[in-house]
């Protein structure tokens, strides 16, 4: 199935199917024991759009613990950059309609949670197709260590994804049910 069938059929499941379910934190705090996350580190999130997993309450429980929270401003081309951002901050409406912070300060996440439309066994990602988060992990790999992790709902896997060689791997994945590593 091509990328654009597959991303329309997988939204139209997500957007009926997943308004009740949420993430387990004991998956998050299983991820952050075994790999030996520390405090202090920059947490990259998202705000969610579009029926995505909602990450907001990960990222103030993290917040709580004196992680730095960052989100992504979408830039011109197709590149992102992620801004420090709290709970306290506002948040403008970009022309994308996406929820944004206002510009304070680039940072460079040590851990980057990413919404995803779809996934396959492999951590393979389908995103909504203009390649921001496959750039963006490009771009940070290159610069410090990183742990990509997809967030997604259980039903969002299929057999396999198409991919390019701009397709970049989760590290890991987590759904309201299970934990791909």
């Amino acid at each position: 199935m091509s990328k654009t069938n597959l991303r329309k059929k997988i939204l139209n499941i997500r957007k009926k199917n997943n308004f009740n379910l949420k993430l387990n934190n004991t998956y998050i705090r299983k991820i952050f024991k075994k790999y030996e996350i520390k405090k202090k580190l920059v947490v990259g999130g998202y705000y969610p759009i579009n029926y995505e997993i909602d990450c907001l309450q990960i990222l103030k429980k993290l917040s709580s613990k004196k992680y730095l929270i960052s989100l992504p401003i979408i830039k011109n081309k197709y590149h992102m950059e992620f801004y420090k951002w709290s709970f306290q901050d506002p948040l403008i409406i970009s022309s994308l309609g996406i929820p944004e912070p206002k510009k304070t300060k680039i940072v460079y996440p040590d851990i980057i949670f990413v919404p995803m439309v779809a996934f396959d066994k492999y951590k393979n990602r389908l995103g909504y197709g203009g390649g921001y988060y496959d750039r963006y992990i490009e771009k940070i790999l290159k610069l410090k260590k990183c742990l990509i992790i997809g967030l997604a709902f259980s039903n969002q896997k299929v057999d396999k994804i198409e991919t390019n060689s701009f397709d970049k791997k989760m590290d890991i994945i987590i759904t309201e049910k299970f934990i791909q590593e």
